[in-house]
This record gives C-alpha cells, sequence and structure tokens, in this order.
C-alpha cells in the first residue's frame, strides 16, 4: 500500500485517467474528489461490499417466483 499525504487542493494521479483532489479536510474526516472516466465505476468500499454480496446471494439461489416468470415468458 502507498500512503501518500496531502493537502487541500493538492492531486493524485493514478494512471493517465484519474485523478484525486482533497476537498476538505475536517477533523478525521477528509473529502475527496474522484475524476475518472464514466466507464470506471468509482464506489465507496461499504458499498461496493453491499453490492457484491447482493450480487453473490443472487447467483447463489435463483427464486422459483423469478423461474416461473421467466417460464411464463418463454410459453407466450
Amino acid at each position: 500500500m502507498l500512503i501518500l499525504s496531502r493537502k487541500i487542493d493538492e492531486k493524485i494521479k493514478i494512471g493517465q485517467d484519474i485523478t484525486l483532489t482533497i476537498i476538505e479536510i475536517h477533523g478525521d474526516q477528509v473529502k475527496v474528489g474522484v475524476e475518472a472516466p464514466k466507464d470506471v465505476r468509482v464506489f465507496r468500499q461499504e458499498v461496493f461490499s453491499a453490492i457484491q454480496s447482493e450480487n453473490k446471494k443472487a447467483a447463489a439461489a435463483p427464486s422459483k417466483n423469478s423461474l416461473d416468470k421467466l417460464s411464463q415468458l418463454l410459453n407466450k
């Protein structure tokens, strides 16, 4: 892990296309701006973890209701 110190309005570059900007520092909270191409998905860690968890649940146990709906669509 790379650890960097930055002040307000200073930036960090990741590759050619991603820039992190320190927007505000207030106590133990830091606001960071992220500039990235539209095809790069940017999430907070807790949101990313929740998405992964929901995707795993959905993939592991397809519901009977969903299968019934799919069967109905195929029969039409």
